[in-house]
């Protein structure tokens, strides 16, 4: 019997940190190293939406979000579905915020990943187990 944890995406990329100390720059790195931008956002709206998350520390709705980015509710809503998946941002009656302050969202991806890595360890040792491998 398979027992199904809860899903999440957690995307990590590996990227050249910026040799600049320019704090634009550094978040935009941090937010790229998460997976939150991809080559089809030309407009960086996802990065947009964790900024003001991150500088906000507050639980926002989705249209004053969208009032801080200039973007549409739509997109916006895209955006947070995303970053919920990943479990960077949490809900609570239609308002959103980060999953924790920066620091403690990071240690709190570093377990979920080594979780799921040690999980996918058991199942691949049971697999060459029941297939005598």
């Amino acid at each position: 019997m398979i027992e199904w944890m809860e899903f999440k995406r957690i995307t990590i990329m590996r990227v050249r940190r910026p040799s600049n100390q320019d704090i634009n720059d550094e978040i935009q790195w941090l937010s790229r190293s998460l997976g939150l931008f991809s080559d089809r956002d030309k407009e960086k709206s996802c990065y947009r939406v964790f900024l003001v998350l991150l500088k906000e520390k507050r639980p926002m709705s989705s249209d004053e979000i969208a009032d801080n980015t200039n973007l549409t509710r739509a997109t916006v809503i895209h955006h947070i579905n995303k970053l919920m998946e990943s479990g960077i941002v949490t809900s609570t009656r239609d308002r959103y915020l980060l999953r924790d302050d920066i620091d403690h969202l990071i240690d709190d991806i570093e377990t979920d990943i080594m979780t799921t890595l040690n999980e996918v360890k058991k199942t691949t040792k049971h697999i060459k187990e029941s297939l005598n491998i």
